[in-house]
């Protein structure tokens, strides 16, 4: 049977393909210390159905190229996209009004 794993994906920007990573947790034989192990795989997916953050299961297959050897099988969670942040604070409006007052209220 093929060897089938679950991850996330991290990139979805090319045609058809996605990278999934697996984290694992694994400890040291000699010092006993846990530390995560993340290995990148990247998957043939058809119908560009998978997106970046969502969990799936792929499997191995025959090689469609030099770097993709697996497929996706099934997207098994969406993800709940993401969250963007402002770049800089003060461009909200009425900081800088505020900033001005203090300013002149120095002098």
């Amino acid at each position: 049977m093929a060897q089938t794993l679950i991850g996330t994906v991290t990139s979805d920007k090319r045609d058809k393909t996605i990278t999934v990573s697996i984290t694992s947790r694994e400890t040291h034989p000699l010092y006993r210390k846990q530390y995560s192990h993340t290995r990148k795989y990247t998957a043939h997916d058809e119908a560009n159905e998978a997106h970046e953050g969502d969990k799936v299961e792929i499997v191995a297959c025959r090689p469609f190229s030099k770097t993709v050897t697996y497929k996706l099988v099934k997207v098994l969670e969406k993800s709940h996209g993401t969250v963007a942040l402002k770049e800089d604070i003060n461009t909200v409006e009425g900081v800088n009004d505020k900033v001005e007052d203090a300013e002149e209220g120095d002098k």
